[in-house]
């Protein structure tokens, strides 16, 4: 694993903290180890509630237009003009009281990320009950698919990872010379 600060490369995916820059690497370590996610915001998600900000707001106007636009007419049709004003009044009046109740009183609903965001329930579920020791779910390619990596430069693919040597190498090699 390396340090998403520095780039330093980890000896182990159980360090706390970057040996280069001292970046908390355990929740980090823990992202990586469940394959960019955390079980734990994949439980939050997957309790929805019915009292949320959303259906407080949804029920206040469905509470607006039944009284108002339904019971009203059917009671002034009817010629009961007292229930008609109390309709009217108790539409208007609580319809507006359960919106502001439901925007002070109720939570925002929470949101998946947006890499959950086209997930089935069932993954979502299965996120949050995954085991970090169990290997992932196996994946086949045709051997015939495979494409060997190409190297444009010509040399081994190992060279390209071999450290140069120090500056003080270098140098003294330059004082040797002049002698």
């Amino acid at each position: 694993m390396f340090c998403p600060n520095c780039g330093q490369r980890q000896v182990s995916n159980e360090i706390k903290f970057c040996s280069r820059c001292g970046l908390p690497l355990g929740l980090i370590s823990e992202v990586h180890a469940n394959g960019g996610s955390l079980p734990q915001l994949a439980e939050l998600y997957k309790n929805k509630t019915l009292f949320a900000r959303r259906n407080g707001v949804i029920f206040s106007l469905f509470w607006f237009m039944f009284f108002v636009l339904i019971l009203t007419p059917f009671f002034g049709i009817l010629d009961v003009d007292e229930l008609a004003g109390m309709s009217a009044v108790l539409g208007t009046m609580g319809g507006l009281i359960l919106l502001i109740a439901s925007f002070v009183f109720l939570k925002k609903p929470t949101t998946l990320p947006n890499h959950l965001q086209n997930l089935p329930q069932s993954e979502i579920n299965n996120l949050a009950g995954r085991n970090q020791s169990a290997l992932p779910p196996q994946q086949t390619q045709p051997a015939q698919s495979y494409v060997p990596p190409s190297n444009s430069s010509g040399k081994p693919e190992a060279d390209n990872f071999v450290r140069p040597g120090s500056v003080t190498e270098g140098t003294t090699k330059l004082l040797q010379k002049e002698e």
